[in-house]
């Protein structure tokens, strides 16, 4: 089977969680997820930079967009993973991240991407799951730049950097251990 056929039954969604470094690094380990690329999405400057971007002024998100196999990770599957891994609770914050950029979305690529994001905002605003309410934007896609080279693969590259061993690496034991079956 050639690339271009693989490719045609891969599915794409993007995902606002936070800073990307985090996205990328939980979804770059679920079986099924072939492609994370970090970038920026939802915003009115063409082509930002992350310097652009952090000034809160583009109206762009720090996002992962993912190419993944239905067949072998379901979308209900990654819904789950977006909505254990960060706090979609906090309006434009994760942590001590705090700005537009930051903020919780999902940005759908498809009508049955958002009827199923809805359909889990709603049953998980109604069951209480979390002490708040959901703030998560749930939008169409836009255009997706993707971030400069030294974002991609951040967390693998730069483990010992102190952002990582203080942010990230905890957000990852935790997903690690509750997602062990889902994981490459």
């Amino acid at each position: 089977m050639n690339s271009e056929s693989a490719n045609a039954q891969l599915e794409t969604i993007t995902f606002g969680a936070g800073c990307f470094w985090c996205v990328e690094a939980v979804f770059q380990r679920v079986k099924g997820v072939q492609k994370v690329v970090s970038g920026y999405m939802g915003g009115k400057m063409k082509n930002p930079s992350y310097r652009d971007v952090c000034t809160g002024l583009t109206g762009h998100a720090e996002v992962c967009q993912l190419s993944y196999d239905p067949k072998v990770v379901s979308f209900e599957t990654l819904l789950e993973i977006f909505w254990q891994t960060h706090d979609p609770t906090t309006l434009n914050r994760q942590g001590a991240d705090v700005g537009t950029q930051y903020r919780s979305a999902i940005f759908y690529h498809s009508a049955e991407q958002k009827r199923m994001a809805e359909e889990w905002k709603q049953n998980l605003n109604a069951k209480k799951v979390f002490p708040n309410p959901i703030v998560t934007e749930i939008v169409q896609e836009s255009t997706f730049y993707p971030a400069e080279d030294y974002h991609q693969d951040y967390y693998n590259q730069n483990g010992e950097e102190p952002y990582c061993k203080i942010v990230i690496k905890p957000k990852m034991d935790k997903f690690l251990k509750a997602f062990k079956d889902k994981l490459n």
